[in-house]
């Protein structure tokens, strides 16, 4: 039996919406950055900082790096729990998918801080 002790929310179903709602928000994002880009052929520098400034598209970049961490982490989780479990690898497991899934924090979490910096940072 593999215990849900690091999934988000410790159901099933929430796991599932907070993944389709994430998977909505980035495909919103993809829309907004492939109309933008479309609609400015000759995008230099200037023009895309000049995007990133205003506070709604750094508010919506930022709502884009949390669904990507949340629907990286719980597809992480799921593969975690589902490939390496008791009946692959025996009462060990544990001591697989335990460094995975703190390898998938460390690089989950550390892809936030980094976007938070570059989006906010100066």
């Amino acid at each position: 039996m593999v215990t849900n002790i690091t999934n988000l929310s410790r159901s099933g179903l929430y796991d599932w919406m907070l993944q389709r709602l994430s998977a909505i928000i980035l495909a919103a994002f993809t829309l907004f950055i492939g109309g933008y880009v479309l609609m400015n052929p000759g995008l230099d520098y200037q023009q895309w900082s000049g995007l990133f400034e205003h506070t709604w598209v750094k508010v919506f970049t930022l709502l884009a790096i949390l669904s990507i961490a949340a629907h990286a982490w719980v597809g992480m989780w799921t593969i975690a729990t589902d490939y390496l479990n008791a009946r692959a690898f025996g009462s060990k497991s544990v001591l697989i998918r335990f460094p995975f899934q703190l390898i998938c924090f460390v690089a989950v979490f550390s892809y936030i801080v980094w976007g938070v910096q570059i989006l906010w940072g100066n």
